[in-house]
């Protein structure tokens, strides 16, 4: 990722006048590679860093075009690491539908090649921040681009994101110059939705995506921080597996029986893919992993509540998971009575 005092000028003639706390102090990821070059190279691979890039970087990833588009007719891809891509024009908007303005879908899901409608045909301005950039300023307009809503220091999410403008720190690398927030908070800054509240939003028969904090305060493990299953420079599917480190009379018991024999994971029932981000697998599982953990064995427990305040209905996650995402996501030729049977000492007998 370029240095951003590689680029005071050419901000300065897209931009207007670069402010001088960005030009100074936000010095770009690349420059921590010197001295972090583990945590650099995790980083690259996290995701992080894709979720926003300009086209001379995006096509190298051979992803697929929405119906009549060039990479010419490109200027950013958002996205494009493990769940799904969408496409920003030379104007700064998010494309809604094919080159010659039919109707199309236009958002590539990874995971099985697919495409999906995104606003279709609307004209969608970008204003994703602060989630998909670093250094997020909401004033004017990114590469002097009319849909680009805010201007960054770098694209994606950078490790100054997270760490605050390194200036300082490479002047004096000492710990005290950067910035180290383990908090559930700094995390919780993009992973939500609608807040930082215990109430996840859901629609569709699932918890809608990037609602991890959401989900954690609302379910058993409202006291736990993120740090204790994840390292912050790594894939999340490279989680910690520790369960036992807290349950280990379960963990001893599970081992031996069928589940654990044939090695199904904790977290397959436990943190089952009941939100979905870009795609539904099945009636009963999407594509992210909840983080509630809870397991509601009443085959009447409903999953979701609806809510009607002032003439407007939202539905929310329950602080818990239940059967038919824990078992028949699985078991899809049974039911909930049936799983409901099974759940009665589950650890230790199935």
């Amino acid at each position: 990722m370029k240095n951003i005092l590689t680029l005071t000028g050419m901000l300065a003639l897209a931009l207007g006048p670069v402010s001088s706390a960005m030009a100074t102090d936000y010095v770009g990821s690349e420059k921590c590679f010197e001295c972090h070059a583990d945590q650099f190279n995790d980083w690259q691979a996290s995701g992080h860093p894709w979720k926003l890039r300009k086209m001379e970087k995006a096509r190298y990833a051979k992803l697929p075009l929405p119906p009549g588009y060039s990479w010419d007719d490109i200027s950013y891809v958002i996205g494009g690491a493990n769940k799904k891509a969408r496409y920003i024009d030379k104007k700064g908007y998010i494309i809604t539908s094919a080159k010659d303005g039919k109707e199309a879908k236009t958002q590539y899901n990874i995971q099985d090649g697919s495409w999906s409608f995104y606003h279709k045909g609307e004209k969608k301005p970008y204003k994703c921040g602060p989630c998909h950039m670093t250094a997020y300023n909401p004033e004017g307009n990114q590469d002097g681009m009319e849909g680009m809503i805010g201007t960054w220091a770098e694209d994606g999410i950078g490790c100054e994101e997270c760490h605050g403008p390194g200036a300082a720190h490479i002047s004096e690398p000492v710990k005290t110059t950067i910035k180290i927030d383990r908090s559930v908070e700094s995390c919780g800054k993009c992973h939500q939705r609608g807040g930082m509240g215990p109430e996840p939003l859901a629609s569709s028969g699932f918890i809608q995506h990037h609602e991890q904090i959401n989900e954690l305060k609302a379910g058993v493990h409202k006291d736990l921080t993120c740090l204790e299953c994840h390292s912050p420079h790594k894939r999340a599917i490279l989680a910690k597996n520790n369960c036992a480190e807290c349950h280990e009379e379960e963990a001893a018991t599970y081992a031996k029986n069928i589940h654990g024999l044939q090695g199904t994971r904790c977290v397959e029932c436990h943190m089952p893919k009941a939100s979905k981000s870009a795609i539904s697998v099945a009636s009963y599982i999407g594509d992210v992993r909840t983080h509630i953990f809870k397991i509601n064995t009443d085959p009447k427990a409903e999953m979701f509540k609806t809510v009607e305040e002032k003439g407007k209905k939202s539905t929310f996650a329950q602080g818990y998971v239940t059967l038919e995402y824990a078992c028949l996501s699985c078991h899809a030729s049974r039911d909930k009575n049936w799983a409901a049977g099974k759940a009665k000492g589950f650890h230790r007998n199935n």
